[in-house]
């Protein structure tokens, strides 16, 4: 099944839902995320669920993050925006079944974010992956739960008040990816192998193992992920950060 903005195939056990932006490099607009969501209700109300979903990014990008040219000028969307990513993100960490990013190329800010409420991420060497909002002048509050949760406090914070990008290879080094394979080329192959071994699981068994680790890490607290939403939003709409972004896009024009 498929929209202009998504694609949604189910293959027995595994679902496979890819973001459909290319020309944006799968940049998070307001319809793109709404389309995210209307998918992931298919999959939690399928009559017989998938025990697998692979999150990828159609063309050579995951996700770019926010798409900060569509909201620039109007906080309004930007907050619609960041509250619709808060929502996919919770939407995404309750699915029962095992969540695989294939992080096909570029996975920036909330492209980032979505990577981190998965529960495996395989990327490979080529790949940039990271949190720079800070360089931009934006905070990346909405994602940050996810960040300390998949890192832990300390190495999340250098990663999000640091900024910048690092190769897939360095992802995996801190455990932002689960795994690094050499070359793109490799990643399907491995996010394959990977899916068979994981569609062989006990579905009751992988959702009620999710269900306690989300309980754990404290992933049943919508509201700090809502919280999150906000403070980005704030940030998004003062003059400060209004500025840097448009000094940005006129730098690339």
């Amino acid at each position: 099944m498929s929209d202009s903005l998504t694609s949604l195939t189910i293959d027995g056990a595994v679902a496979r839902l890819a973001l459909n932006r290319p020309d944006a490099r799968n940049a998070l607009s307001i319809a793109l995320l709404e389309s995210l969501l209307a998918r992931v209700a298919e999959i939690d109300k399928a009559a017989t669920p998938p025990t697998v979903l692979v999150l990828t990014g159609n063309g050579p990008a995951f996700c770019a993050g926010m798409d900060l040219r569509a909201v620039l000028d109007d906080p309004g969307a930007g907050t619609t925006l960041l509250a619709l990513l808060a929502d996919l993100t919770l939407r995404m960490r309750t699915l029962p079944m095992a969540l695989v990013a294939a992080v096909n190329g570029a996975a920036i800010g909330g492209g980032c974010g979505l990577a981190c409420v998965c529960d495996f991420v395989l990327t490979h060497g080529d790949a940039k992956l990271g949190f720079p909002e800070v360089d931009l002048g934006v905070c990346p509050a909405v994602v940050a739960p996810w960040v300390v949760r998949r890192l832990g406090a300390g190495r999340a914070r250098q990663v999000l008040l640091g900024g910048g990008v690092m190769t897939g290879r360095e992802a995996a080094g801190i455990g932002l990816a689960t795994r690094s394979v050499p070359t793109s080329a490799d990643l399907e192959p491995a996010v394959a192998e990977l899916a068979d071994r994981l569609s062989k699981a006990g579905p009751l068994a992988l959702r009620e193992t999710k269900r306690l680790l989300n309980a754990l890490d404290g992933s049943d607290d919508e509201a700090v992920v809502r919280r999150g939403a906000e403070i980005s939003a704030s940030v998004l709409a003062t003059p400060d950060a209004q500025s840097r972004l448009r000094q940005r896009f006129a730098a690339k024009a």
